[in-house]
């Protein structure tokens, strides 16, 4: 080892590397610091992005490609630059989506399709997007295939989709990024690929591919430069002494490298391979000694032979799966094959592809082993008697897996080296009338299909079984049963399991009896979660591996289990056999098919036009400036909020531990640190002031103490994350943690009369009224988390004359900007807020933001030095507030034939600590709730303050949770009378005079009410009859999956607010634009600019057509354009693009008479003529204005209806979604393009927070869900199959802008579709639950949660639904 030392210093041993082909070399650094941390502070190349910090989001996949000078080969990977150690890409080559083109030189492919196919919102996830599918692009070009058709790649339809599916976005809802990804697969049927700038529907092929961009597979560029190629030839060694590196060559140097200095405490060497495990734990130490076991060829082995296959423990999980599938198609004649063929589909479920590249197999093994991880691979091994080897000191030990995960963790100074996975052979019988069968599966149970989620329980079943056709019985001769991640240390054997299965014949009551030892031995840990659901799981699956076998009978036995492992092999057992027992849909995990209806408007042209957002490009590319993409200003400082996790309690004191490097931190600002005249205020709202900080006592767990500054974000995380907070409770009042106790408390947040809503009609008279009553049933919802791709983040730089200059990640800068100057207690005219694009808001970037653009410009006031913060995810979670929790109890009334008379309320919603913006809640939930026609609705609202973080403005706030309430109360109306819920809807929906009634001035004029017609048209378009009709047949048919549909409308109450605007025409020609609202993804800028284009058009000169290509929208700047409000609510679009029509106006007729005599002149006049003799003129080419909506106009109502399919699967308790059909009615969009990317996003936000999102606090309200392990949004895999959607225009609303509508929150509240859908499935589960019991078949009420998880659903099916079939099944047989 010391030769390696010396030659790495002989030959400099600094760290060089390549960067979109640029030379890099870093003479000394931090072992301990990311790429991505490299690439953000010391490259100009900012688009790779931290989104999560966990490796959970891909926002920050870049391409690493190393070089092999022996085999003169380049292996390419994708890897997430969060986890990546710098030091650990020494020799090798980094490309950025930046490295693929840009604006000046020209866009990649890949830039131009997601463009075009509008799969960019607001599109900070958009570059880790795109390097995900360059990844999968470079490498299918390895892959020996035939040649695809000309600009097309090797990829297929599955792979492109597949490629992208670890990546989180938050904004498009997936649809039009696979689209934009399968737009370069060998095997697209172009037709089949959504709406998009390139074609339109119907057109030719050969049209299409002349205007898809052209994708040249062999233009690509190198992705690793010759240069680098020839100082990897002298050496990759770093100098140990600049960067606490060490790169052993041999085992034997590794065991000499942990051995010499007995001295150092081993426990601060850390071993890297992939690193991939900082994603999970945290690190918060700082290692002496860094030891890479990457170059060491025995860590890195990969042998195949016979006896099985020999991994080094180093071999990523990648390459562990390409070998294992590799000498499944060796074996694929025997069992053996299956085996490692299946073991192979397993390991491809674990993580993401972008994690599985550089995740070492042995780095999990060694993760489950000492700290409990949740493995799969430990699970799957452990079935098949997986061998380790493990090396402590001198000592080389092979052990059986269920050893090594046994022992005690291992010490510091031990190592694993390798893995063992033997090949299994089949002792065959000579006799004729029996056959040995090797059976073999595995299962996992997690919120995604596809993995990127940890499991609730995974497992691996083997078994050997011989079949005895003479006695029509197939014996268990041995097997082996493992379980894992339920909530145990370790994957285990269920060796009881296995000796009362073993030399059994199976029969029902032999599984009975298994599945009674299962539940004894697969117990969770104590505090565990759901632990009766993962019981139930084991048991389900038990039966799902052994059930096959007992229904084959005697005649069938050898057939049925040919079918079986041909299931197997097929990726999941098709276990069919008595009619359809466990029937599988048979689809992919991923988006199979969509289509998108629109009618193009070209009364307003390019208004109307679904052209692609003005920004999509370079957000692709990487171009796009985000707040955290600004270059640091020279002395610039970091900072990182320390929040209390007590709920109620005095904060005394406040302690940064000596393991800080002391000299990195620079000042702990409190509200002590408000200067004189300036108040302790972080956001305001017309309801009152939030403090920026919590004074002597801290109100709820999350609340913000104090900001510590450092000279780095890192140090000033690290500080933030270990400070030690001391707290008194002496003598305080209990916390207020439920609104149960807010109310025995009269703690109330009071919400102003004028936003008090009205009832409707007399609720005495409507209950009198009804043949039925409900009463007093109860139903409850939690909270959702915005999960933006990007966290909050502000820039405070300190201006000449004390003045201070934020840039904000915000929707509303002007409220930032006042809370500013009231916290610092100077004039407004001394603060700056701009704001260039959000990326990703919804509500989360209003009133959260400001406290964290004044937190900034505290500290950069005080310090007088620029001060910058980007929270992490953990930080932002814990402050975020989320969605409104609350518990609603209602009574209802209804005559026999489902129509509703009246309907009471009570509703107590968890507001938090302070207004923020719950005194609206009631307003918009009242709003949703009166879709239908209650007859007379009564309600008692109350707005409960609690000690928990204030809840605030997400998507619909309100509206979301009064469409569930209407959907709740209309399905239990159903169930009681034995109704079809859709006939019970359907009777109750509004006529335009009871619309009018509950709605008042904002219902509109009888034709504009469209639900009736939508309605009725959605039934027809989505085939309802007839797939209602399939539905019952599927579930007649169908004991362990059930399918459910509903159809469902919206009606929804939009309000415009006043916004200003301004249009300045410079001398060239080009036009500037500024607007109030802010740019976050709804494509606001792109409806704006066709505005201006078309509103300008009208001065009817040459060259006007092409004024789209001349206009530029400008970051929003709170001192240049004022009264800038909030960009929220759905209309702050519609409303921009007036101010802007209303500027444009007056500018045409300042130009008009001017146009007219250069006409008589000259004939004919350009644009760039006509703008410049104005500027000679002295014409005023800047209008400004604030557009104030009239009273009667502000407010209209939208509408929606959408039909929604699901698969509910009973032993897991996983809802699939097979399709949804959507009719929404935009008026005439502004933008089709951007409407409909707006209608999908939301509807997958919302099925978000109605099937997944688990927004969780402890008992003293602290958020636990606070990352992409434990909180999960949608992906790829877990949208609908089919998605269709249509625009619907619906003709002219004279008080509208040009006739549109909104179309950003709206489709969020049709989401609830899926949930009654799955209400529809658990329902029928729940009927053939009791029929097994031998009770009555009739309707069960009951409740379905938000949101409805996997251990919800399952929990409604029946944790013992396995039980009591076979139960109804011994006893049907002791009868026969």
């Amino acid at each position: 080892m010391e030769g390696r030392e010396a030659e790495a210093a002989s030959n400099g041993g600094a760290l060089v590397f390549a960067v979109n082909g640029e030379r890099f070399e870093v003479s000394a650094i931090d072992p301990s610091t990311t790429l991505l941390e490299f690439l953000r502070t010391r490259t100009r190349f900012k688009s790779v992005k931290l989104g999560c910090g966990q490796g959970g989001c891909g926002a920050c996949v870049v391409l690493l490609s190393r070089y092999d000078p022996v085999l003169d080969r380049v292996e390419d990977i994708t890897a997430s630059s969060c986890l990546t150690l710098l030091c650990s890409v020494n020799g090798c080559s980094v490309t950025t989506t930046e490295g693929l083109g840009n604006s000046r030189d020209g866009f990649h492919p890949i830039h131009q399709r997601f463009s075009g196919f509008h799969a960019s919102q607001c599109g900070f996830c958009t570059p880790g997007m795109c390097m995900s599918l360059y990844g999968a692009l470079v490498n299918a070009e390895k892959i020996d295939r035939p040649e695809p058709p000309p600009g097309f790649s090797k990829l297929s339809v599955f792979e492109s989709e597949k490629a992208i599916a670890g990546n989180l976005c938050r904004c498009t809802g997936y649809r039009p990024i696979a689209d934009a990804c399968k737009s370069f697969a060998a095997d697209v049927d172009l037709e089949d690929l959504g709406l998009n700038s390139f074609w339109r529907k119907g057109d030719s092929e050969e049209f299409k591919m002349s205007r898809l961009p052209p994708y040249f597979r062999k233009d690509e560029k190198c992705t690793f430069p010759e240069f680098l190629k020839k100082e990897i030839k002298s050496s990759t060694l770093l100098d140990t002494k600049r960067y606490d590196w060490y790169t052993p060559a041999t085992v034997e140097d590794l065991r000499c490298l942990m051995e010499t200095d007995r001295t150092c405490d081993a426990s601060l060497v850390k071993l890297v391979s992939g690193n991939t495990g900082m994603g999970y734990y945290k690190e918060v130490k700082r290692w002496e000694k860094y030891i890479d076991l990457r170059n060491i060829p025995e860590l890195a082995i990969v042998k195949l032979d016979e006896t099985g296959i020999e991994l080094g423990a180093t071999v990523t999980i990648s390459k562990a799966i390409e070998a294992v599938r590799e000498h499944s198609k060796r074996m694929s004649s025997t069992e053996g094959g299956t085996i490692f063929r299946k073991t192979a589909d397993h390991l491809e479920k674990i993580a993401s592809g972008f994690i599985r590249n550089t995740a070492s197999l042995g780095g999990n093994l060694v993760m489950a082993q000492r700290f409990h991880f949740p493995s799969d691979i430990a699970t799957v091994l452990l079935a098949i008697d997986s061998q380790v080897t493990v090396m402590s000191g001198p000592k080389q030990e092979r052990l059986t897996l269920e050893e090594f995960l046994e022992r005690s963790p291992l010490d510091s100074r031990s190592v694993l080296l390798s893995i063992k996975i033997p090949t299994w052979h089949l002792r065959r019988s000579m006799a004729t009338e029996a056959t040995k069968r090797l059976l073999f599966e595995t299962y996992r149970a997690a919120p995604r299909p596809l993995g990127n989620a940890l499991p609730y329980l995974n497992a691996a079943f083997l078994a050997e079984v011989t079949v005895s056709e003479a006695l029509h019985e197939i014996v268990i001769n041995n097997c082996q049963l493992t379980f894992g991640a339920y909530g145990t240390q370790h994957a285990i054997r269920a060796r009881k399991v296995e000796e009362t299965l073993t030399g059994k014949v199976l029969s029902l009551s032999v599984l009975r009896e298994a599945i009674e030892v299962v539940k004894a031995t697969i117990v969770a840990d104590y505090g565990t979660r759901d632990p009766v659901y993962r019981t139930s799981l084991a048991v389900g699956f038990v039966f799902k591996f052994l059930s096959p076998l007992i229904e084959s009978r005697a005649k069938t036995v050898n057939k049925s289990l040919n079918g079986y492992n041909s299931a197997i092999s097929a990726g999941e057992p098709n276990l069919t056999l008595d009619h359809g027992e466990f029937p599988d849909s048979q689809m992919s995990s991923l988006l199979s098919s969509s289509s998108q209806v629109v009618e193009l408007n070209k009364e307003y042209y390019p208004v109307g036009e679904p052209i692609k957002k003005s920004e999509a490009a370079i957000q692709a590319s990487g171009e796009a400036v985000y707040v955290d993409d600004i270059p640091s200003p020279a002395n610039c400082l970091y900072g990182a909020f320390i929040y209390s996790t007590k709920p109620l309690a005095r904060v005394k004191g406040i302690r940064i531990p000596s393991s800080v490097p002391s000299n990195s931190v620079f000042s702990i600002i409190s509200y002590q640190d408000i200067p004189d005249g300036g108040q302790n205020v972080g956001s305001s709202t017309i309801f009152g002031l939030e403090p920026l900080f919590a004074d002597e006592l801290a109100q709820c767990a999350g609340q913000p103490i104090a900001l510590v500054v450092a000279d780095t974000q890192k140090h000033a995380d690290l500080a933030a994350d270990s400070a030690v907070v001391d707290y008194d409770v002496d003598n305080l009042e209990t916390p207020i943690l439920s609104v149960e106790e807010a109310v025995e408390r009269s703690s109330f947040l009071e919400v102003p009369s004028f936003l008090y809503p009205n009832e409707v009609g007399d609720l005495s008279k409507g209950m009198a009224e009804a043949d039925n009553k409900i009463l007093s049933a109860k139903i409850e919802l939690g909270s959702q988390y915005y999960f933006y791709l990007e966290n909050q983040t502000a820039l405070a730089v300190p201006d000449e004359d004390n003045c201070m200059v934020v840039y904000s990640s915000i929707q509303c800068p002007e409220y930032a900007h006042n809370t500013i100057a009231t916290c610092l207690g100077i004039l407004g005219h001394s603060v700056r807020v701009i704001t260039r694009r959000v990326g990703g808001g919804f509500g989360g970037k209003s009133i959260k933001a400001m406290s964290v653009a004044t937190a900034c410009a505290l500290a950069a006031h005080k310090l007088r030095r620029p001060v910058r913060t980007y929270l992490n995810r953990k930080t932002d979670m814990i402050m975020a507030g989320g969605r409104h929790p609350m518990k609603i109890t209602y009574s209802v009334g209804f005559k026999s034939n489902g129509k509703i008379t009246a309907l009471r309320l009570d509703i107590l919603i968890n507001g938090g600590t302070t207004a923020d913006i719950s005194p609206v809640m009631p307003l918009n939930m009242v709003g949703a709730i009166k879709k239908y026609d209650w007859g007379a609705l009564s309600f008692d609202i109350k707005v409960c303050k609690t000690n928990h973080t204030s809840k605030s403005a997400m998507r619909a706030p309100g509206e979301v949770q009064g469409t569930f309430i209407a959907e709740a109360v209309i399905e239990h109306v159903a169930s009681a009378l034995s109704m079809n819920v859709d006939s019970v809807r359907d009777i109750n929906l509004h006529t335009h005079s009871s619309l009018s009634l509950f709605y008042k001035h904002a219902a509109g004029e009888p034709q504009e009410y469209t639900v009736p017609s939508i309605w009725t048209k959605l039934a027809s378009s989505s085939n309802l009859d007839q797939r209602v009709e399939m539905v019952k047949e599927f579930n007649r048919c169908s004991l362990w999956k059930k399918r459910g549909i509903s159809r469902v409308p919206i009606v929804f109450e939009v309000s415009l607010r006043a916004t200003p605007g301004k249009v300045s025409i410079l001398n060239d020609g080009s036009i500037a634009v500024e607007v109030g609202g802010i740019e976050i993804g709804q494509g606001l800028w792109t409806k704006v600019k066709q505005m201006v284009a078309f509103a300008l058009s009208s001065v009817q000169c040459d060259g006007t057509t092409e004024l789209l290509k001349k206009i530029r929208v400008i970051q929003a700047d709170s001192l240049s354009l004022i009264q800038g409000g909030f960009t929220a609510g759905s209309t702050t679009s519609e409303a921009s693009c007036q101010a802007v029509k209303i500027c444009c106006d007056v500018l045409v007729q300042r130009l008009l008479p001017l146009k007219n005599s250069l006409q008589e002149q000259m004939g004919s006049v350009t644009w760039e003529v006509l703008v410049g003799q104005a500027c000679n003129q002295s014409i005023n080419l800047s209008a400004s204005t604030y557009y104030a909506p009239e009273l009667g106009s502000m407010q209209y109502l939208n509408y929606g209806a959408a039909v929604s399919e699901v698969e509910v699967d009973l032993l897991t308790g996983e809802t699939r979604i097979l399709r949804v059909d959507i009719i929404y009615d935009c008026g005439k969009s502004l933008n089709p393009a951007i409407d409909l990317g707006q209608i999908e996003g939301a509807f997958v936000q919302g099925l978000g927070f109605f099937m997944l999102e688990e927004y969780l606090t402890n008992s003293e309200g602290l958020a636990v869900a606070d990352g992409t392990w434990t909180y999960k949004i949608p992906t790829l895999d877990t949208i609908p199959k089919k998605f269709n959607v249509e625009i619907l225009s619906s003709g002219h609303h004279q008080k509208r802008v040009l006739s549109s509508k909104a179309s950003g929150e709206p489709p969020l509240l049709l989401a609830v579709s899926i949930h009654c859908a799955a209400r529809a499935a658990i329902k029928e589960a729940r009927k053939q639950l009791l029929s097994w019991s031998g009770h009555d078949k009739s309707n069960s009420v009951f409740q379905l949660g938000v949101p409805a998880t996997m251990p919800v659903v399952k929990g409604l099916c029946g944790l013992d639904s396995v039980e009591s079939y076979l139960a109804w099944r011994l006893r049907k047989e002791q009868k026969a």
